[in-house]
């Protein structure tokens, strides 16, 4: 766990400071803020402009109470069609319950360009805090300028300014890759989805840190990304295992990569792991229910989400305390996907 020196706690603005930045009486900026009751339509614009310009979110829940924030937590997850993010929930509800918290949560299904609309809605809630996995480094920036505590769980964005909780995936990749390796394989493809966020920068990280310990020649074209959702992992799948000169291996960067990639060596007619080996990075149900199961980098999504929620009632409870980077344990579990790679 790393630390790093941490700013005193910043205040939300409030209806008094639009209505002082705007030039108007409180009444004015709250009647142009809200809708409710007539305001000029240039006083309405100058007043918006300068919510915006200091911050402050109108309160859709709460107008009328006096206090700052509430018992509920926001929480902020990338897709709950996607089993880790699904737990990740489960984990952060489940802890929240224990602390007499409610959650007010947002799935932005995929969608980045929602991730900061959302973040206000938030805070238009009243939430005590947030809980995200983020898309960019603007949710934080946001957060911090109106004053609401963030822990950034599973990627992080805003190392010296949030709070997180995260597994070293550079370390477990390198390890899963090692592995293949090991078994004797030299071609090994990784399938991943994205290298702009540091789960899946660091992922790839790892995997050209093991070939280069073995000495092993890297081939960008085993590099593939391979797409958002399982039919998109599927059809990169197969065009890299369709190749003449295929990989031995799979490293799937991801529970729907591998998801993608065992659908494309069946319909291929490859057998898992005689024709081609396989390994993948988070769990899922199904990777027990097929034979020979997947062999794959586990890591405690439930045990990520209520780490996050106890690392945020910290904060709450302890604004000014240095900022943490939790790093969390990951465990590889063979499931018999791999195996030397087949004759030639």
């Amino acid at each position: 766990m790393s630390e790093t020196p941490r700013r005193g706690p910043v205040v939300r603005p409030t209806i008094r400071e639009v209505a002082d930045a705007a030039g108007v009486s409180r009444s004015t900026a709250s009647r142009a803020l809200s809708g409710n009751g007539y305001a000029a339509p240039e006083v309405r614009e100058r007043v918006r402009a300068a919510a915006k310009e200091i911050g402050y979110v109108v309160d859709v829940t709460a107008r009328s109470l006096k206090q700052r924030t509430s018992r509920s937590v926001g929480v902020l997850v990338s897709d709950l069609r996607n089993v880790f993010y699904a737990e990740l929930a489960s984990g952060i509800g489940e802890e929240a319950r224990a602390h007499g918290r409610t959650l007010v949560m947002v799935d932005l299904r995929g969608e980045e360009s929602d991730e900061l609309e959302a973040a206000e809605t938030l805070v238009g809630s009243r939430v005590s805090g947030v809980i995200a996995t983020p898309v960019s480094r603007e949710l934080s920036a946001f957060l911090s300028r109106v004053g609401v505590p963030l822990i950034e769980v599973d990627r992080r964005f805003d190392a010296d300014e949030t709070d997180a909780v995260v597994v070293d995936n550079r370390a477990a990749a390198r390890d899963t890759t090692s592995r293949l390796l090991a078994a004797g394989h030299e071609r090994i493809a990784l399938l991943i989805d994205e290298t702009e966020w540091t789960t899946g920068e660091e992922r790839q990280r790892g995997y050209l840190d093991a070939l280069a310990s073995r000495k092993v020649r890297v081939d960008e074209s085993l590099i593939v990304q391979a797409g958002w959702d399982a039919e998109e992992a599927m059809a990169a799948a197969q065009r890299i295992l369709s190749r003449p000169d295929r990989p031995t291996a799979v490293f799937a960067a991801n529970n729907v990569l591998t998801e993608g990639t065992w659908r494309a060596a069946s319909a291929l007619g490859l057998r898992i792991p005689e024709d081609v080996s396989l390994a993948g990075f988070d769990d899922a149900p199904w990777m027990t229910m097929v034979q020979p199961g997947v062999s794959t980098r586990m890591q405690d999504a439930g045990a990520l989400g209520a780490t996050a929620m106890r690392a945020l009632l910290e904060r709450i409870d302890a604004p000014e305390s240095p900022v943490r980077t939790i790093v969390m344990p990951t465990q590889f579990v063979d499931r018999g996907s791999i195996a030397p790679p087949p004759a030639r």
